[in-house]
């Protein structure tokens, strides 16, 4: 004996249908016919049964899942912000520093010429 075959619809109101062989000889030859009939047994209890997206949600819940999707990326986008500003500042305080070395640098390396000119002008003398 062939195994029925369950079939779930995509309305809210409608109860999964069990395909069974049907008796009635097909006219084709040796394939079998399904008749539709009511499921003996009733969902256990936590079984959804699948319908398209839009026909399981109202507008009210539309909405809600919206501004929960928009104050989620809005919170992300909040955090991206802190973590950018961060960086930032992480940045200048980099650049301060590599200022600070490069004056002091430079500092040295002027001082360090005026003395080989004097050195130099000395000599020339």
């Amino acid at each position: 004996m062939q195994k029925p075959i369950m079939a779930v619809t995509g309305d809210e109101t409608d109860e999964e249908t069990e395909l069974a062989p049907s008796h009635i000889s097909a006219t084709t030859g040796d394939m079998p016919t399904y008749q539709i009939r009511a499921p003996t047994t009733a969902l256990p209890q936590g079984v959804v049964m699948a319908a398209s997206p839009g026909s399981l949600h109202s507008p009210q819940q539309l909405a809600e899942e919206a501004t929960r999707k928009r104050e989620l990326r809005l919170m992300k986008n909040r955090e991206a912000a802190r973590e950018c500003r961060r960086k930032k500042k992480e940045y200048v305080k980099c650049l301060e520093n590599r200022v600070a070395v490069l004056e002091n640098q430079n500092k040295t390396l002027i001082e360090e010429l005026k003395a080989l000119k004097d050195l130099y002008c000395r000599k020339a003398e």
